[in-house]
């Protein structure tokens, strides 16, 4: 309350950081009521007067309308102002913006060139998307080497998405040299995270051996978190793998899963 109190005083007389601290107390219930209409008055005080952080957190409540109506040109306007000072979540954003065309005409070389600019920084989300591009030749020419190295760096920093894909990589050779070892290793990494594609394909590394001793029971342990994410295949590999099992198996598999499941941790939100 006391420390609330000086920065209402500091953000009343004109305090840029002040205003910020504010919006973000506000924003996320921090020692005052959540109140997101607060939050956005304040972050607009700040981001008028070019805090990059409170111009790409003003952002997001005009792309999601929350606390304002939702605008997605404004948006995109205080996400290109944060971004030209150098947020490298700003950076992201605005690529996302330009690769869906929302707010902005679609252009993926533009979109392209936001997500360099945020991936230098080592913002994981616009690795992953950095690496997709090249993999793709969207925005830029293809490039399976590019596409790696950014997938590996966005893998390194814990991006769930991108350690699936590099599992799958591994898995199948492709783009780099077929090892279930490291298919297994980053499909674990991604399953620990909730990622429903990592909890199936490593189910099914654990059913056939590839990459770890088999082993029935996690195999079907992991398949019934997949399914339970939502899954498709997980369905098809339960209905495949557990005629093999016996009764006994299959209790055993579901306890386990249930263990798994206290285990799991979903990245937090930035």
């Amino acid at each position: 309350d006391e420390a609330v109190k000086w920065y209402l005083k500091a953000a009343e007389q004109g305090d840029a950081r002040a205003q910020y601290n504010l919006g973000f107390r506000y924003a996320n219930g921090w020692d005052v009521p959540e109140d997101a209409g607060e939050a956005a008055k304040w972050y607009r005080m700040a981001a008028e007067q070019g805090h990059a952080r409170a111009q790409l957190f003003l952002g997001d409540m005009y792309s999601e309308g929350r606390g304002v109506p939702e605008d997605v040109a404004e948006a995109v306007k205080w996400y290109r102002s944060s971004a030209e000072k150098g947020q490298a979540r700003a950076q992201n954003n605005l690529g996302v913006m330009y690769a869906s065309g929302r707010g902005v005409p679609k252009d993926v070389g533009e979109a392209a060139k936001w997500y360099r600019q945020a991936a230098e920084q080592g913002e994981a989300g616009a690795q992953f998307s950095l690496g997709d591009m090249y993999s793709e030749g969207r925005g830029v020419q293809a490039d399976a080497g590019e596409a790696l190295k950014w997938f590996r760096r966005a893998a390194e920093r814990g991006d769930a998405g991108a350690q699936y894909n590099l599992g799958f990589r591994y898995a199948n050779g492709w783009g780099v040299s077929e090892d279930d070892r490291e298919a297994v290793m980053w499909y674990r990494k991604a399953a620990r995270q909730g990622e429903a594609r990592a909890q199936n394909n490593l189910g099914l590394m654990y059913a056939n051996g590839w990459g770890v001793p088999k082993n029935e029971v996690q195999a079907y342990a992991w398949i019934i978190l997949a399914a339970k994410n939502g899954n498709e295949n997980a369905t098809r590999t339960q209905n495949w793998l557990s005629p093999r099992m016996s009764a006994d198996q299959v209790s055993e598999a579901q306890k386990v899963a249930a263990g798994l499941s206290k285990e799991i941790q979903p990245p937090e939100p930035e």
